[in-house]
C-alpha cells in the first residue's frame, strides 16, 4: 500500500478486519468511510487525465 497525503487520492474500499481501528480510516460528514492508502498496483487516479487534449 502506498500511504497518500491527498484523500481524494485513496478511495480504497474498507475490506479488511483491521479497517475499523486503522488509523488511515477517514470518517467524512455525511459520506462513507474510506482509507487514505492505496494498493501499489492501483493506477495514479488521474493517470487517465494524462493523454487529456485541451484546445487552446
Amino acid at each position: 500500500m502506498l500511504n497518500s497525503a491527498e484523500a481524494d487520492l485513496a478511495y480504497t474500499e474498507q475490506a479488511f478486519p483491521e479497517c475499523p481501528s486503522c488509523p488511515h480510516r477517514v470518517e467524512p460528514e455525511g459520506g462513507p468511510p474510506f482509507c487514505t492508502l492505496r494498493p501499489r498496483s492501483a493506477p495514479h487516479p488521474f493517470a487517465a487525465l494524462a493523454g487529456l487534449i485541451i484546445p487552446e
